[in-house]
C-alpha cells in the first residue's frame, strides 16, 4: 500500500475520497491538511492535489534480523562517544539491579514520618504562587538553601552561607556538576582504592584520569598518593566513612590533605557520606570545616536521610567558583524542581529532619547490631567485619577461596543484595567480600539474609569444588 502513489500523482478530490470511503467530508478534509503540513503533498490552484515531488519512489529499507547475516548486528551497532562506551562497559553486575536485603542504599522508610510529610505536602501545596512555577536561579530554592547551610554550620561544622549552596540532585548529581566545573578531560585525580564506583563512572564520564591511592585504617593514604602523581588537579575522598570499607580518616591525613591541596592548587571534592550515622561518638567534624584556603568542594545528599525518589542533594561551592559552578548548571538542568523544596524547607525548619536523624541513628545502630550477631552466629570467625561504627552498611570479608563476584551473582538470584567489594577496586582487588546494608531492614530480615547468605557461601564453594566449612 505504502508504493501506490508516485511522486506528481494527481490524489481524488476529499468528496470523492470521502463518498467512496464513507467517511464525513471534515475527516477527509482534516487528513488533507496534515499531510500538506507535513509536506506529503502539495496543492495546485485549480488543478487539485498531488504527491509532493519531494517524496521519493523508494525509501531506505529497514534490515530484519532474519535477513541479517550472523555477527553483523554487533557490527553494525552504532555507538556513542568513547567515554560513554567505557563507561556502559563497567555497569554494575546484578547485585544492583534488585531491592530487598542488604541493599546498600535503602534508608529505613518503614520509620519515616510520612503523615508529617503528606501534611507538609497538602500545605506546600495550597500556598503555591505563580512566583514558584516560573523559571528560577541555578543554585536552588533560597529558603531551602538558608535551612540546609544552618543545618551543616550546626551539625557538620561546615563553613558556609547560603549563597554558598547549590541544590542538586542527590550525590551523584553533585559529582558530575564538581567534575564538570573543576576539571579538564585529561586531569588526573586521585580516586580511593577500593572506593566508590559511582563517582569513578562520574569522572571518567568527564574524561578525567583516575589515579587509584590505597585505603587503609586511617583513610586515604595521602603520602602514597604524592609519591603515585604529586601534581594530581583533584581528590575525591570520603572521609567521613569511607565507601565500601567504612574508616574515618584520621586528623592526621585530613591535615595532611589539605596542605597538599593548598601546595600544589588541588581541588578536593569531599563526598560526606552517611555523615550523620555514628554509633558510639558524635559525627566527625567536616573535611572542610578546616579548610583554610578553600580547596574543598562538599557534597551531600537528603535522600539517605529521607526517601531515595526525594532525588535532593547539596554541593557547597567556594566562593571564587560560584559563577562557574553555575555555568555548568545553565548549561545543562538549570535547576532541580522547585515543589519538593519547598517541602523539604518546612521539614527542616520545623525541626521534623533533627528529630528523624536522632531516631534513626537509634534504629539503624539496633540494625546494625543484629547483623553483627547474625554473622557471628552463621559464620563464626570465618567472616571479618569492617566498618560498622557508622553508617548504614559493612563490609565484611569471606572464607579464603570464595570469588566474591560468584557469591553476589548467586545471592542476587536469590533476593539478596550485596554487592562484591572486588567490584569497589580500580585495580586488582586487595580485599574480597560483600558489602551488605542493613539501614531498610528490620532485625528478622537481617537475620533471615544472614541464614540464606550462609547457604550461599556454602553452594558457591560447593560449586567451585571446596567444602563448605562447618
Amino acid at each position: 500500500m505504502a508504493r501506490l502513489l508516485r511522486a506528481g500523482q494527481r490524489l481524488p478530490s476529499t468528496r470523492t475520497l470521502a463518498g467512496d470511503l464513507s467517511l464525513s467530508r471534515i475527516t477527509v478534509l482534516n487528513a488533507f491538511d496534515q499531510l500538506l503540513a507535513e509536506g506529503y503533498v502539495e496543492s495546485r490552484v485549480g488543478a487539485g492535489t498531488f504527491v509532493a515531488s519531494s517524496v521519493p519512489d523508494e525509501l531506505p529499507a529497514r534490515p530484519s534480523r532474519a535477513s541479517s547475516p550472523a555477527g553483523s548486528d554487533r557490527k553494525a551497532r552504532r555507538r556513542g562517544s568513547y567515554r560513554v562506551d567505557d563507561v556502559a562497559r563497567h555497569e554494575p553486575g546484578p547485585w544492583f539491579r534488585g531491592r530487598g536485603p542488604f541493599s546498600v542504599a535503602q534508608p529505613p522508610l518503614d520509620r519515616f514520618p510520612w503523615r508529617v510529610w503528606s501534611r507538609l505536602v497538602a500545605r506546600a501545596a495550597r500556598r503555591l504562587d505563580s512566583e514558584l512555577l516560573h523559571y528560577t536561579g541555578p543554585m536552588g530554592y533560597k529558603p531551602l538553601r538558608e535551612a540546609v547551610a544552618e543545618y551543616l554550620r550546626t551539625s557538620r561544622a561546615v563553613r558556609c552561607e547560603a549563597d554558598q549552596l547549590m541544590v542538586v540532585g542527590g550525590a551523584q548529581h553533585a559529582l558530575d556538576v564538581s567534575a564538570r566545573a573543576l576539571l579538564d578531560p585529561g586531569d588526573p585525580v586521585w580516586i580511593e582504592e577500593p572506593g566508590y564506583f559511582g563517582a569513578r563512572r562520574a569522572l571518567s564520564l568527564a574524561g578525567c584520569r583516575l589515579v587509584p591511592v590505597p585505603v587503609d585504617e586511617e583513610g586515604l593514604d595521602v603520602e602514597s598518593g604524592i609519591a603515585r602523581y604529586p601534581r594530581a588537579r583533584a581528590a575525591y575522598v570520603t572521609p567521613s566513612h569511607h565507601v565500601p570499607l567504612g574508616v574515618t580518616m584520621s586528623a592526621s591525613r585530613r591535615l595532611r590533605l589539605l596542605d597538599w591541596a593548598r601546595r600544589s592548587g588541588a581541588w578536593i571534592v569531599e563526598d560526606d557520606y552517611d555523615s550523620e550515622y555514628r554509633y558510639g561518638s558524635q559525627p566527625i567534624t567536616s573535611l572542610q570545616g578546616l579548610d583554610g584556603d578553600s580547596r574543598v568542594v562538599y557534597a551531600g545528599t537528603l535522600t539517605k536521610m529521607i526517601f531515595p525518589s526525594l532525588r535532593l542533594g547539596y554541593i557547597v561551592v567556594p566562593p571564587d567558583l560560584i559563577d562557574a559552578f553555575m555555568a555548568v548548571r545553565r548549561a545543562t538542568d538549570f535547576f532541580c524542581p522547585i515543589f519538593p523544596q519547598v517541602v523539604l524547607t518546612d521539614f527542616i525548619r520545623e525541626g521534623h529532619l533533627g528529630r528523624h536523624i536522632r531516631s534513626m541513628r537509634k534504629l539503624c545502630e539496633s540494625r546494625r547490631t543484629a547483623l553483627v550477631e547474625a554473622i557471628a552466629h552463621e559464620f563464626g570467625e570465618e567472616l571479618r567485619i569492617l566498618g560498622d561504627r557508622a553508617g548504614m552498611f559493612l563490609a565484611t570479608t569471606l572464607p579464603k577461596g570464595c570469588d566474591d563476584r560468584a557469591v553476589a551473582s548467586e545471592a542476587a538470584r536469590r533476593g539478596l543484595w550485596a554487592p562484591p567489594l572486588s567490584e569497589c577496586y580500580l585495580g586488582r582487588a586487595r580485599l574480597r567480600g560483600l558489602v551488605l546494608g542493613y539501614g531498610g531492614f528490620d532485625e528478622e530480615t537481617i537475620r533471615a539474609g544472614v541464614r540464606l547468605l550462609r547457604q550461599v557461601v556454602d553452594a558457591t564453594r560447593v560449586n567451585s569444588g571446596r567444602r563448605p566449612v562447618r
